[in-house]
Order: structure tokens, then sequence, then C-alpha cells
């Protein structure tokens, strides 16, 4: 491997602490574009803009999708400011080259009735079951995120009027309210089911584990998965997608677009207006009503 490529990964690390996945993410697409530029006797250092652009072409050529090379892109030229700063080059080969233009990806969702067979799954005669059904129903009443979720609070419920105050993005507070449905599971979860759970145990998490602490992401990641596969879901599926269903089939049911965003918490409503592109049932519906020819 170039010897500059674990002096950079290694600069990375001590000078902003990245993660190892990124980092290794970055060794990843130095190492095969050095290994491409061998076979013209080429190294990172001696590589021209022409040959970055070449090797662009060629990944495009072999289906590699423009996110990927996006990546791959900004790999390099993270690499090449470094080596500018060191000395190694004088003139940097990526300056010119321009990143390729990515397409929004538009959000995952489930159907109304994906829903439904997803929420059915837990075993609600059973305690850790039971609690699995309320973060569920409340996860798509609400459209939390999954953090704001395992992170819940008791002092952050008001049961008396159906809301929860979270805080999102930003460190900024918001309430959304819960729906009949989730606050009837919630409730008698937390008399019921929370208490069998933890036996002498206490936390202020509202949905702890069977060891009595907060959930993590990764845990309720899996937990979604699983119930997923039961349900027979067959996409592709996280916690995630709930949030996103919350969001579409409230368009879809016609709810205002600034609606959704003040309950999403995005602060930017472009951020809330992907989900015009998937909230089909509503425009379709649109069309035919309002439209002289639909």
């Amino acid at each position: 491997m170039n010897e500059n490529i674990p002096l950079f990964l290694d600069a990375l690390w001590v000078e902003y602490g990245l993660s190892d996945n990124t980092i290794s993410a970055y060794k990843t697409d130095l190492k095969q574009f050095s290994a491409w530029l061998n076979k013209t006797n080429k190294t990172l250092i001696t590589c021209e803009s022409s040959d970055i652009s070449m090797y662009l072409a060629e990944r495009l050529g072999q289906g590699i999708s423009a996110r990927s090379s996006a990546r791959f892109l900004s790999s390099l030229k993270r690499f090449y400011v470094y080596a500018v700063r060191e000395g190694k080059i004088i003139k940097d080969p990526s300056a010119v080259i321009e990143a390729p233009k990515l397409g929004r990806p538009l959000p995952s969702s489930l159907s109304e009735k994906d829903v439904e067979a997803l929420l059915t799954e837990p075993d609600t005669n059973a305690a850790l079951g039971y609690r699995d059904r309320a973060m569920l129903e409340l996860l798509y009443a609400s459209g939390l995120r999954v953090s704001e979720l395992v992170g819940l609070k008791l002092t952050e419920i008001n049961f008396r009027r159906g809301l929860v105050r979270v805080t999102g993005k930003g460190e900024k507070d918001r309430l959304v309210p819960i729906g009949e449905e989730a606050l009837v599971w919630l409730q008698d979860f937390i008399a019921q089911w929370r208490l069998v759970i933890l036996g002498e145990r206490k936390t202020d998490f509202v949905f702890p584990t069977n060891r009595g602490s907060g959930m993590t992401r990764q845990a309720f990641w899996y937990l979604i998965k699983r119930y997923a596969t039961k349900a027979g879901i067959n996409s592709a599926i996280s916690p995630h997608s709930l949030r996103h269903a919350f969001a579409t089939h409230l368009l879809n049911h016609g709810a205002d677009l600034r609606v959704v965003q003040l309950l999403l918490g995005h602060s930017d409503l472009s951020t809330t207006q992907i989900y015009t592109h998937i909230a089909k049932e509503r425009l379709k519906t649109i069309h035919e009503k309002f439209h002289p020819r639909g």
C-alpha cells in the first residue's frame, strides 16, 4: 500500500478524532484508487486530474452509484489537502474535479397494511412484548426519531394532554401528540408491565431493557427488524421507516405540510417536502377531484 495512505490516516485520527469506521472508509477508497493507478505506473502523488476523471468514468461504467463516487472523491480531496499541506505535492489534482450530482433519496416507507402487521407482531402477553408494542405504537403515532424514543423519560410525558416533550436535533424542544391508541398502550405499559421488567430497579427511562437500563438505538433496530421479518415485510426497514410512514400517512389523509414539519421537528420545510413525493395516494385523489380531465 502507498506509504502516504497510513500517514494520512494517522493524521486524520490525531487531528480530527474520526471514528474507526470513517477512517476505514477513507482507507478503502484510497487503497482501491492507488491499486488502479499502479496499473499505469502512477501513484497518488504523481497522478493527474485526468487520471481521477478516468477512474470516476470507469466506476460509472461498472454501475457504481454516484453517491459512492461522491464519497470516494471526498476522501481523495481530503487526502490531497493533507498532501499539499505536508509539501508532498504542489498542486491538488482533485481541485478541478466536481462531485457527481446526487438526487435526493426518497425515504423508504411502509403501507398502512404493513404498519398494522408490524404493530401486532409483539407478544403482548409478556412484559417485553408489551413494551415493544407500546414503543412501536408511540413511534408510529408521534413520528419520533429513534434516539428520541429510546431516550424518552417519564417526566416528558403529559398523559392528561396526551403529549410528549422531546428534545430533537439542535437541542430544540417540541411537543408531539401521542394519539389515543398509542396513549392507551403507553399508559397500560407504565402502570403494569414496566414494573414487571424493572422489579426493584429504578430508572427514568420509559422503555427499560430487562437489565433495567435504557435501550440503545442499535438494540431497537434489531428489534424492529425481527418483527418485520415475522410480519412478512420484505422491503428494507429500519426504525426510521415508521417515522417516514407517520409523515407519509398524515399527508395521504390530508394533513398540512407545515403541520407535519412541526411534528417531525424539521427546522426547514424543504426537508419535509420530500414526503410530498411519496404521498401518492393523496396527490392522485386531488388530481382526480380538481383537474377537469381527472
